[in-house]
């Protein structure tokens, strides 16, 4: 993983770090909605900030760095966040892994994940739910808030953040999906409403919250 990053002066520059951008890079979807928003912001988005504030008053961003890869042992495969972002708050880090969603799913539940199973998924899987100091997961759990999660939780480690947080930032209307994100947050302990942080209290030495917020549905058509 590359140790260099170079800052970007447009959204369209973030198409390039895509997996498939001729795919993924279309209008009304979560990678260009999302860049759009972030991008123009010149910081966190109005309502992203607006939700933060209440659990990190006048929250700054630092660093934004989209399509951020943490790796994961268990195979060569990273944790590829949307964006993962370094905040500072009352003179404490916050480590933020963010996914964004229109109208996409979280991907694959874990008992589908684990269909083909494999000693790389077991690693894996045993090592995310250490992690989020979970004994089990019900297999309807997406797979994606797992990892994704313990995205924050590891890059907070590593710069020696307070506080981890995995951000849904969803252009639905509508809200798809945030069923599974509740279920989420009830099996880490929480209870999740839109537009609101939650604190699930201590992960692996750090401070976990988890948000849902809803984007300004002006970037769908950007």
């Amino acid at each position: 993983m590359s140790r260099i990053y170079i800052p970007t002066s447009s959204a369209e520059q973030w198409a390039q770090f895509l997996a498939e951008p001729t795919k993924h890079w279309r209008q009304g979807y979560s990678a260009r909605t999302l860049a759009y928003s972030w991008q123009e912001a010149g910081g966190f988005p109005s309502e992203v900030g607006s939700v933060l504030a209440a659990a990190f008053p006048s929250a700054e961003l630092l660093l934004a760095l989209p399509e951020y890869k943490v790796p994961l042992p268990g195979g060569s495969r990273a944790s590829q966040n949307d964006i993962w972002v370094l905040a500072r708050s009352g003179g404490q880090l916050i480590s933020i892994a963010v996914e964004g969603k229109v109208s996409e799913p979280f991907g694959p539940t874990v008992q589908e994940w684990q269909a083909e199973s494999s000693p790389g998924k077991v690693e894996r899987l045993s090592y995310l739910l250490s992690l989020l100091g979970l004994s089990a997961v019900p297999d309807t759990t997406r797979y994606q808030l797992l990892h994704r999660t313990a995205s924050a939780i590891i890059e907070a480690q590593r710069f020696n953040a307070a506080h981890a947080v995995m951000l849904v930032h969803s252009f639905s209307q509508s809200s798809e999906w945030f069923q599974d994100y509740a279920a989420f947050a009830s099996l880490m302990g929480g209870s999740a409403t839109e537009n609101s942080i939650v604190s699930v209290g201590l992960c692996s030495g750090v401070s976990l919250h988890l948000v849902w917020v809803r984007g300004n549905a002006h970037y769908l058509s950007k």
